[in-house]
């Protein structure tokens, strides 16, 4: 059955490539922030680009805390991409400024300790043992773009819940490249621009809604 995703239209960054990537991938795509169509998607995509910030404010206009909360306590998933990730934890560091995250995770967004930065381009990603994510994927190469990221998780999920599986990159340290956590799920790559490996990741997320 052909699933319906809502990709969160808020105003920031270039959304159509999630939505043709995510039609490639099998699904029904419309971009949009209308509440009730939130709500009624089988799933929901949070994309994001640029500042931790201006991301945040421009979602706290569209209201997504409460539409992405709303959905998450009624365990109807969300795939967060790029900044889409990082907002999902407690606070992001940039240019000395801290922003409140979502807080959907503990834990502390900031810059990668490289020598070059941004981190643009291809890298392969350590998946959990344990990803549906990166079900015969595991040694694809994905899309970065990003100076910023998520560094450790420390949310502790004790039985009969399953625990987390978090998925690892390296770029002058290493960072989090992707979560799995029930029905939230986030990567800080870019499926869209990351040719037949990504689509492979969008319809393993697709599969599991």
């Amino acid at each position: 059955m052909t699933k319906r995703v809502v990709v969160l239209d808020y105003g920031i960054g270039n959304v159509h490539s999630a939505v043709k990537a995510l039609e490639y991938a099998g699904a029904e795509v419309e971009l949009t922030s209308d509440s009730k169509k939130v709500q009624d998607a089988d799933g929901l995509v949070v994309p994001g680009v640029g500042a931790f910030a201006a991301v945040m404010e421009a979602l706290n206009k569209v209201k997504a805390p409460e539409l992405i909360d709303k959905r998450l306590s009624g365990g109807k998933p969300v795939l967060g991409i790029c900044v889409g990730l990082q907002v999902m934890f407690e606070k992001g560091l940039e240019h000395e400024l801290e922003t409140e995250g979502l807080g959907q995770w503990p834990g502390v967004v900031a810059k990668l300790n490289s020598p070059k930065l941004p981190h643009m381009g291809w890298n392969n990603v350590s998946s959990a043992k344990d990803s549906k994510l990166f079900a015969g994927i595991e040694n694809e190469l994905f899309y970065f773009v990003h100076s910023y990221a998520a560094k450790e998780f420390s949310l502790q999920v004790d039985p009969p819940f399953i625990a987390p599986a978090v998925s690892f990159a390296e770029y002058g340290e290493r960072f989090i490249a992707a979560v799995e956590n029930g029905p939230l799920i986030g990567v800080q790559f870019h499926p869209e621009k990351s040719g037949e490996a990504g689509i492979s990741l969008l319809r393993n997320w697709l599969g599991t809604i």
